[in-house]
C-alpha cells in the first residue's frame, strides 16, 4: 500500500516509533492475555468475547505491519 512519499517531522517520526513498539510490546501482551481468559470461557465455536479478542489482535497485526511498511 504505497502512497508515494510520506514526509514527517522529527517528532512525528518519533512518535509513530514509539505507537509501533508499544504494539509489538505491550499491546501484544494485552491480546495474548485476552485471548487467553476468552479460551477459558470453553467452546470458541461460539465466543463472542474471543471472536472481538481475535479480531482486535488482527487489526493491531495489520497496523503493525503498516508502521514497518512505512
Amino acid at each position: 500500500m504505497s502512497a508515494g512519499n510520506i514526509y514527517l517531522t522529527f517528532e512525528g517520526h518519533e512518535r509513530l516509533l514509539k505507537e509501533l513498539e508499544f504494539l509489538k510490546t505491550v499491546r501484544r501482551r494485552e491480546l495474548s492475555r485476552e485471548i487467553g481468559i476468552a479460551r477459558s470461557h470453553g467452546d470458541i465455536s461460539e465466543n463472542a468475547e474471543y471472536d472481538a479478542a481475535k479480531e482486535a489482535q488482527a487489526f493491531n497485526e495489520k497496523k503493525i505491519a503498516e508502521l514497518e511498511e512505512s
